[in-house]
C-alpha cells in the first residue's frame, strides 16, 4: 500500500506538475526548497515521508505529519525551485504489502 501511494503520488505529481507549472509559478506555490520545507515542518509539523525522481529529473516529495494528519506533495526542479502541486488531510503511514500473499505479479 506504501508504494502504491507513492506511485499514486509520483503520478499525481506529474500530471499536474506538466499541467500546472506554469500555474503555479504565478500563484505563488513555488520557492527555495529550503524555504518550502522550513515552512511545512514550523507552519504544519510536515517531514519528509517519501520521496522519488520524476519527468525531467524533478525530485517529488510527499510531505505529512502523523500527528495532524496533513499532507503536501512538492515537485523540485533541478535549478532547487520547489513547487507546491497537492495538499491535503488524513495522511496515513502504513506497512502493508504491495501484493497480497499467494498472487502472482
Amino acid at each position: 500500500m506504501k508504494r502504491q501511494f507513492l506511485a499514486l503520488s509520483l503520478g499525481v505529481g506529474a500530471m499536474i506538475l506538466a499541467t500546472q507549472h506554469a500555474f503555479a509559478q504565478q500563484s505563488r506555490n513555488c520557492a527555495d526548497r529550503a524555504r518550502v520545507v522550513e515552512r511545512l515542518a514550523s507552519g504544519y509539523g510536515e517531514t519528509r515521508q517519501s520521496i522519488g525522481l520524476g519527468a525531467n529529473n524533478s525530485v517529488i516529495e510527499v510531505f505529512a505529519s502523523l500527528e495532524t494528519g496533513t499532507w503536501t506533495i512538492t515537485v523540485t526542479s533541478p535549478q532547487g525551485l520547489t513547487c507546491l502541486v497537492a495538499s491535503g488531510q488524513a495522511f496515513e503511514n502504513t506497512e502493508e504489502e504491495l501484493t497480497p500473499t499467494g498472487m502472482a505479479l
